[in-house]
């Protein structure tokens, strides 16, 4: 075979890589084609890998065979011991490997070309797309372990800020950059300086950027670690003369763009407030009592009988979930209460919050688990004009997406934020562990308005006593 059809041959298998994995995409967007598009996106990948490992001349695949081995083990047993409630952290863990994926490919690289082993056809390009590389995998590696630690509260969810910390942060900037620069354009024994000082540089960053972000912003890191990822890839493609690495990057890292604006808007507040105001690290002095919006009132409980009595009577319901179902893990008897409630002649809707749970879209997976009708889902802007007439909204866990001092209260750090507005709803039921705030910190003025009542203990248990008292009315 000729080099030039084998060019042709390889290029073109790149090309229908790259389709498939656009149309996988496409097809994740929903749910009853999310399935199909993440087959169609794995068979992509598989073509991408099986024509690089034959493109790149590869004698040896000892290693190869056991990195795949051992990737298929550990890939298989996540995915079978891995609870849905631990999947924002282990979304968290998978960005950050692939940043230092891309970080170890720009680092071999980099000492093949300084040992003479290869010799870039465009060196400065080359160096530059070395120094990306392993700059942006540094800072989504050490971020995303930062994240993951936060989300598997290992760490504390607030934001850690001390004194002159953008300050900090600004000057590890300048030294990567000052680095970076002497990378490119310096001379072999600077390049080896200049990569240690600018990798090191970076993994700090990594940790520095995400401290002072807080628990309740989780969402946006993780969309943006996604991103971040995919640019990494993109970078260590243009390293290697990849071009299927190019444009999966570019899919990823772009997607997770847009991901990250959409969160954002969600919130009403822009990328660098969610990255450098700390927010929720502490309550401003007095702000509770100056509060001109704040809501004044007491913790009203309720028994799941009483629940029952109130959702017997009910015609139009709304379920808003939160983290607290993916902590009880009551997605399923969720699912079973709303069909209780339909055999009752309610209709029921799932009010889904773009920023719900830990991870861009965390609701809607866990309702897919659990088989919930996609119909039922409803966005907070198709949800909200029609919240008046609910007779029940019901609030298992969520607590931002639905305070309403995000409307009231000029004090609060979420003021200005759309929210779910359940408080308009004729009855609110709100499930809770206990009487403390959310993963955020802060105080939800839900709780203490006149039409809301706390039906306190684990969600799961919880609803499932409801649930009993439903079968024990059809029995009977």
């Amino acid at each position: 075979m000729s080099h030039e059809l084998r060019e042709i041959l390889i290029n073109s298998a790149y090309i229908v890589a790259s389709i498939l994995f656009i149309l996988g995409l496409k097809m994740l967007g929903r749910q009853a084609t999310a399935r199909r598009g993440n087959l169609i996106s794995g068979i992509g990948m598989l073509i991408a890998i099986v024509v690089t490992l034959l493109d790149r001349h590869v004698i040896d695949y000892t290693w190869i065979a056991v990195g795949l081995v051992a990737g298929t083990i550990i890939g298989f047993a996540c995915a079978r011991l891995v609870k849905m409630t631990s999947m924002p952290e282990m979304v968290a863990l998978l960005n950050g490997f692939g940043g230092l994926a891309s970080l170890i490919v720009g680092g071999a690289e980099f000492f093949r070309i300084h040992a003479g082993t290869i010799v870039p056809a465009h060196p400065l390009f080359t160096a530059g797309a070395i120094f990306l590389a392993v700059l942006i995998g540094g800072i989504t590696f050490t971020g995303s372990i930062y994240a993951f630690c936060k989300l598997a509260e290992l760490l504390s969810g607030r934001p850690i800020l001390f004194g002159g910390q953008h300050l900090v942060n600004g000057f590890l900037v300048l030294v990567t950059l000052a680095s970076g620069v002497a990378f490119v354009a310096g001379d072999p024994s600077v390049q080896l300086l200049a990569v240690g000082g600018f990798t090191v540089v970076a993994l700090i960053l990594g940790w520095t950027l995400v401290m002072p972000i807080g628990g309740g912003d989780m969402p946006v890191v993780i969309s943006m670690l996604n991103s971040l990822s995919g640019i990494a890839a993109c970078a260590a493609g243009f390293v290697i003369g990849n071009n299927v690495l190019v444009v999966a990057g570019c899919l990823v890292g772009t997607s997770g763009v847009i991901l990250t604006a959409i969160m954002c808007k969600a919130m009403n507040r822009s990328l660098a407030n969610v990255l450098f105001s700390g927010f929720g690290a502490a309550p401003k002095p007095g702000a509770a009592a100056d509060a001109s919006g704040a809501i004044q009132g007491e913790l009203k409980p309720i028994s799941a009988e009483d629940t029952f009595a109130v959702l017997e009577a009910a015609r139009q319901v709304v379920i808003i979930p939160g983290y607290g179902m993916a902590v009880s893990q009551a997605q399923h008897v969720v699912r079973e209460l709303g069909e209780m409630l339909e055999s009752h002649g309610a209709e029921v809707r799932f009010a889904i919050h773009p920023v719900a749970g830990r991870m861009p879209g965390h609701m809607n997976v866990l309702l897919a688990e659990a088989s919930v009708p996609y119909e039922q889902l409803v966005e907070m802007d198709a949800i909200n004009p029609v919240m008046p007439t609910m007779d029940v909204a019901i609030v298992i866990g969520a607590n931002d997406v639905v305070n309403p001092a995000a409307a009231r209260d000029k004090s609060s750090p979420i003021y200005g934020m759309p929210i779910i507005k359940a408080h308009e709803a004729r009855t609110v039921i709100c499930l809770k562990r206990g009487k403390g705030t959310g993963f955020s910190g802060l105080e939800n003025q839900l709780f203490l308005m006149p039409n809301t009542r706390m039906l306190y203990g684990d969600a799961k248990g919880s609803l499932q006593s409801v649930v009993a008292e439903f079968k024990s009315l059809a029995a009977g």
